[in-house]
């Protein structure tokens, strides 16, 4: 039983430095991009190119990733995809069994 308290706080402090990595990278994309925003607002006519946003556009992809792997969604396979995915291999295992009786 100790064992188990021990294991389910060491991944409850596992899901904290998680949670506490995202937020920190969500910051640091937040700052950066709204500096280089501003300077090129500040230094440019033409605001309004998308050379301007590459760089906010691809890292937000990266943010969403990680985002995505702190909060377990994933936007592929959807919610519980793969326990359906491993209960219908069980499934099939057991009727091939069946057949075998």
């Amino acid at each position: 039983m100790e064992n188990f308290e021990k294991e389910k706080l060491k991944r409850a402090k596992k899901q904290i430095g998680e949670l506490k990595g995202f937020y920190s990278h969500l910051a640091i994309y937040i700052v950066i991009n709204t500096f280089i925003l501003i300077n090129i607002y500040l230094k440019t006519d033409d605001f309004w190119q998308w050379q301007h946003f590459v760089t906010l556009f691809a890292w937000g992809i990266g943010v969403f990733f990680h985002a995505s792997k702190v909060f377990n969604y994933n936007p592929f396979f959807g919610r519980n995809w793969e326990e359906r995915q491993i209960q219908k291999y069980i499934d099939k295992d057991k009727k091939e069994m069946d057949k075998y009786k």
